[in-house]
């Protein structure tokens, strides 16, 4: 039995006292649906002094409308799948959160704690004893990365879900410290650095996910797993698209989930859509340049080449989905959900 390590919890009363706890406290963690964090804790992956909640805290629960919508990091995934607005004007977002993991672990977890998701590997992912067995890697008590020995930076991959579908979207995120607050694109929350895959300071708590009006934009996400449920991402592409009077593509915005340790922009596929109707060979053109910016390594499920490939199988049908295609069959298939 994997035990849990001894810490201190602490239970704020608001945001603010959260924020000062994490500013005197050279070792804590924050924790809402713990659904990632307390596993990592038994395995000795993640070991803080001193857990900080933030579940209990109404202040990050909140849905609110305005121009765009603003989401607090506390909300759940369930209250999100739920939420019959954000499944009409961001069904990307719904669709991604739909997916993560299990009815049990998506009423636990919250949209903060999938965005802030920590970094997976095959290597990494393994108890303290296995881990120890074979000596530990770079991103937990080691000094080599075992998925390319000759990396001088980590490679485990990005798996969170939403992050992808909220960056397709064009997604601003709130992060609040015990002396102010900023607000970043989400897309720049992320580095490709499997240890430090976060640009947020240890004392900055995500607090609210901002998105832009909605309306006039079709977005979906597909993800490829294993099995049917439960599963990280092996590859997810989520795509976001605003049509022109004539049917052209006036924006677009491809993003690949779970090919490197943060979500990777098809800036090249993107550009390309431009003031271009979703032909099926202009479908297949972006789809491959879609591929080209898919750089994944060998440390998940299914070999890189074969998932290097399947990006652009993904990409086209998140395309075709966009146009108005019936993929119903060929969802239900690759995700076994009807979404």
């Amino acid at each position: 039995m994997m035990r849990l390590p001894r810490f201190h919890y602490y239970r704020p009363r608001d945001i603010r006292e959260a924020a000062l706890v994490l500013a005197g406290e050279e070792n804590a963690m924050v924790i809402a649906g713990g659904t990632d964090l307390l596993p990592n804790m038994k395995r000795r992956q993640q070991t803080p002094r001193t857990l900080v909640a933030l579940r209990h805290l109404d202040e990050l629960k909140r849905v609110t409308n305005g121009s765009g919508l603003v989401i607090g990091a506390g909300v759940t995934l369930t209250d999100l799948v739920q939420d019959r607005g954000i499944k009409s004007a961001y069904r990307g977002l719904w669709q991604a959160a739909a997916q993560v993991a299990t009815p049990h672990l998506r009423n636990m977890g919250t949209l903060g704690g999938n965005i802030c998701l920590d970094t997976r590997c095959n290597y990494y992912d393994q108890n303290h004893e296995w881990r120890k067995a074979i000596d530990f890697c770079m991103k937990k008590d080691g000094a080599i990365c075992w998925v390319s020995t000759g990396s001088k930076t980590c490679l485990a991959t990005s798996s969170t879900d939403t992050a992808p579908a909220l960056v397709s979207l064009g997604a601003e995120v709130e992060l609040e410290t015990a002396h102010g607050q900023r607000t970043i694109p989400l897309h720049e929350l992320y580095r490709d650095d499997g240890i430090h895959y976060l640009t947020r300071s240890n004392e900055e708590i995500l607090t609210r996910i901002i998105l832009p009006d909605g309306a006039g934009t079709r977005s979906v996400y597909w993800k490829l797993r294993r099995r049917g449920s439960f599963d990280f991402p092996v590859l997810s592409v989520a795509a976001a698209i605003r049509f022109g009077a004539g049917g052209a593509v006036d924006e677009a915005r491809i993003v690949l989930g779970a090919v490197a340790s943060q979500p990777v922009l098809c800036d090249s596929a993107s550009e390309f859509l431009n003031d271009r109707s979703l032909t099926d060979e202009v479908i297949e053109e972006a789809a491959a340049l879609c591929a080209r910016a898919a750089k994944p390594v060998k440390n998940t499920d299914f070999s890189p080449h074969w998932r290097k490939r399947a990006v652009a199988r993904l990409a086209a049908y998140a395309l075709q989905e966009l146009r108005g295609d019936d993929m119903r069959a060929t969802r239900e298939k690759i995700a076994r959900q009807a979404l």
